[in-house]
């Protein structure tokens, strides 16, 4: 298994699910700034990720917009 770890901000709340089995999936986007800055601005990668089960219930709990 790979892991990846990002740090950003999150570009709209988190949108949380529930499966018809009863677990949680929650969407969301993150922006991240490259360490590049082109022509005098920073730019920024936006990446669409998933998480499941607890981590999904207490990202949307505990994070909103912006954070």
């Amino acid at each position: 298994m790979n892991k990846v770890i990002l740090t950003g901000r999150l570009t709209r709340d988190v949108e949380l699910r529930c499966t018809p089995g009863g677990t949680y999936v929650a969407d969301f986007t993150l922006a991240t700034n490259r360490p590049v800055i082109r022509d005098g601005e920073r730019v920024a990668d936006f990446i669409n990720c998933i998480v499941w089960n607890k981590q999904a219930e207490n990202l949307a709990k505990y994070q909103s917009k912006g954070n």
